[in-house]
């Protein structure tokens, strides 16, 4: 059975095309629930209008989809708690420029 780290890792070779930074170090990943060979992703975007939404889900679910053991991969937009910068990993705000 995969585990939430295992996905984490996975979901951090899911880069935003317009920017360079995989999700998770944007704080867009929200969660990560393991249920045997199913895996749900609670995730957000920037904002609801991105142009980006139906590639980030399915990338998302490629990607999770490609590790061993998961059978199924389901991805949750949520707009609750709405995502702002402070969401962004030091790294990734160190990577983009931001204080």
């Amino acid at each position: 059975m995969v585990s939430e780290k295992q996905v984490m890792d996975q979901l951090r070779k899911c880069i935003d095309p317009e920017i360079g930074i995989n999700i998770v170090d944007l704080g867009l990943v929200y969660g990560v629930e393991v249920n045997g060979a199913n895996v749900r992703v609670r995730m957000t975007l920037t904002t609801p209008a991105c142009p980006m939404c139906g590639f980030f889900v399915k990338d998302v679910e490629e990607k999770v989809k490609a590790l061993p053991g998961v059978e199924k991969a389901e991805v949750q937009l949520v707009w609750e708690p709405a995502w702002s910068p402070e969401k962004i990993s030091p790294a990734a705000k160190k990577q983009l420029g931001i204080k």
